[in-house]
Formats: C-alpha cells, structure tokens, sequence
C-alpha cells in the first residue's frame, strides 16, 4: 500500500500551514496564553478556509474530502497548538447548524471533562453539575463532570492522534533549531553526542507516530487507530521533555513555548482514548 502524499494532499497541508502562519502566529500564541477566550474571529476564518467542513459532502456545503486529508489538516493545528474544540466542531459539522462554518462552537464530554465549556455554543453530551477545574494547560479550560465519562468516536481519537503528531514535530523543530544556535563551551550544543541523541530520538518518535496515524487514516481499522494514539500521545510527551532537557533551564521559562506543547499533550492525551483504553483496544484485537 502506498502512504506516500498526493500532489493535492501536499498542496493541502502546504496551504493549510500557510493560512495558519498568517492567522495564528507566534504572537497569537502567547496573546491567548495571556488572555484565554476563545477568538470567535479566527473560528470564523477557519470555517470559512473549510477547515470544519473539510469532510462535510460537497452537495452539503463541504470541501468533500476524506479523513487522510483531515489528518493532515490537524496535524498542522497541532503544530501551532490552535486552541478551541477543534476536534469536536469538526465532527459537528453537518449535524450541528453553524459548525460547518465556525459560527457554532461545538464541544463535548470526553473522559468526564469538558473543554471550553463555557465558550461553547453547543454541548454533546450531559453536562449536568459539570464543575470548572485547574487545566494543567492554559490553552485548554476544562470542566469535569462528576460520574461521567463520555464516548470518544474512533475519528475523533484519530484526529487528536494528529494533533499530537504536529506537536511532536514541532517540538523536534524546536529542539533542533536550538541545539544548532546554542553555544557552550566554545561549540554549539548540537555537537555534543547526548544532544544529538536526544533529536534524533524526537525524529524516529515522530516519524513513527506520522506513519502510523497516516495508516490508520487510510484504513480505519479501530485497533491501527488505538495503536496510532498510543504512539502520538508517547511522541508529543516524551518529545516536549526532551525538547526541555534541550534548551535547559530556559527551557522551564514561562516565555518558552516548549511547557505550552506539554501541557497541551498531557491534556490530549486524558481527552481522547486515553493510554490504558487504547492499549485494552490493542490487546482485545492481538
């Protein structure tokens, strides 16, 4: 089977990082941090870009393309961390009036919590006596609802999945970039060989997690999508650590964007199929 991209899928995850460049840069990265709400404008270009209606049937107002396409799309979402509830106003579309074209905001119970609860124009699911709690990531408010624990659609796991991958992949970039700037002891960091182990190990991660979320994009097969999670989540963490014992102690500053790929991968990672549900999937289907 060949996984290799496509002309337009290439043009696709090119544009996408482009209109992300412009609508989502660094310094609305850290304007969010600051200030947590919801940026309705940007929901808005992204429906419009047909970001939420990517898979939506072309009779229906969509772009009609298929899930590999989506995973590319969110892979590159994951790279810039782009806050909301990305994952369930995409699946909304089509159900939800206003999804489609991000002038609904979509979220949804998963694992008990609730991400941007209160920021959100419609709920899937029982949110009854939901509760705010201290996110470990300031990008990602969450609410707990007592006793619930919710459903995770095998698309959605795989879309986080994807996140997860972009993340990952940014985090290597990160790593890299600074191992080749830094200076000490009168050479750059990178040439030291603990160093160069460290990225190459984030690299074969990511690299590892791509192909396998790519897979189970084109196959759907429920125990490749379990496997693709695990293999995400264990790259955007262990590569967002390693990308920390990189840069140091600067690294552990709240003006770095390394913490922020972390926190966002500890929280992806209890949303969707967690680790001990994923691996049941994988165990029940060896």
């Amino acid at each position: 089977m060949d996984f290799r991209l496509t002309e337009d899928q290439r043009a696709l995850r090119r544009g996408v990082r482009e209109l992300l460049a412009r609508l989502f840069d660094r310094e609305a990265l850290r304007g969010t941090v600051d200030s947590p709400v919801l940026d309705r404008e940007l929901w808005r270009e992204l429906g419009a870009a047909g970001f939420f209606a990517l898979r939506l049937p072309e009779e229906e107002g969509g772009v009609g393309l298929g899930l590999p396409e989506a995973v590319l799309v969110f892979e590159e979402a994951g790279r810039v961390l782009l806050p909301g509830p990305l994952v369930a106003t995409h699946s909304a579309a089509g159900v939800v009036p206003g999804a489609a074209d991000g002038s609904a905001v979509v979220t949804s119970v998963n694992e008990g919590l609730v991400p941007w609860l209160d920021e959100a124009d419609v709920v899937l699911g029982d949110v009854t006596d939901a509760v705010p709690v201290r996110s470990v990531d300031p990008l990602t408010p969450l609410h707990r609802v007592p006793g619930t624990v919710g459903t995770t659609g095998l698309t959605d796991a795989l879309l986080t999945a994807a996140e997860q991958v972009g993340s990952a992949s940014a985090t290597t970039g990160l790593a890299v970039s600074h191992a080749r700037a830094r200076t000490q002891f009168g050479q750059v960091i990178g040439g030291f060989q603990a160093v160069k182990h460290l990225c190459a190990g984030m690299l074969v991660r990511t690299e590892l997690a791509r192909a396998a979320v790519w897979a189970a994009s084109v196959t759907g097969d429920p125990v490749e999508i379990a496997g693709a999670k695990l293999l995400a989540d264990e790259a955007a963490v262990r590569n967002a650590r390693d990308c920390l014992q990189v840069h140091g102690g600067m690294g552990f500053t709240w003006e770095a964007d390394v913490h922020l790929h972390l926190k966002r991968a500890w929280v992806r990672a209890e949303l969707r199929m967690p680790v001990a549900r994923a691996e049941e999937a994988v165990a029940a289907g060896l």
